[in-house]
């Protein structure tokens, strides 16, 4: 039962587990991508304007996780069906970039496969477990 003993605790912690590992492995993940990034641009024949957008879009990503992180965050400890729901609707732009990054760059590296397919795990347990989170808070 909550503190003041009227309802129960509804909030996800394997939600807010996974919610807080996932914010330091995409720490780790924005890190690593950046230094590819200056790899890239100095070993490898990238294309000027395709290394511009992919760090346009890497910025852009870093936004949007850190939206989709803070309301998953919020929205579980309040037991909030919107912002979960919230969660929920910037992980689809989050989902694509990170297919972009694993499969569509001109140059994608082991490391970058690697580091996308953890992370597009992350999003796996992480949608189903706002999913339950969302039916319990609607009871």
């Amino acid at each position: 039962m909550a503190a003041s003993g009227k309802h129960p605790i509804l909030s996800s912690t394997p939600l807010q587990v996974l919610l807080y590992l996932n914010s330091w492995y995409f720490a780790v993940f924005i890190l690593a991508e950046a230094l590819m990034f200056v790899y890239k641009g100095f070993m490898l024949p990238y294309p000027p304007s395709n290394l511009i957008l992919d760090v346009v879009l890497l910025l852009l990503y870093l936004g949007l996780e850190t939206l989709r992180i803070f309301y998953g965050w919020k929205g579980n400890l309040c037991e909030r069906s919107l912002a979960v729901a919230v969660s929920m609707l910037i992980l689809v732009p989050c989902t694509v970039l990170a297919v972009y990054y694993l499969l569509l760059q001109t140059f994608v590296l082991r490391l970058e496969f690697i580091l996308n397919t953890i992370l597009l795990c992350f999003y796996g347990l992480e949608f189903l477990l706002e999913v339950i989170s969302i039916s319990s808070f609607s009871r």
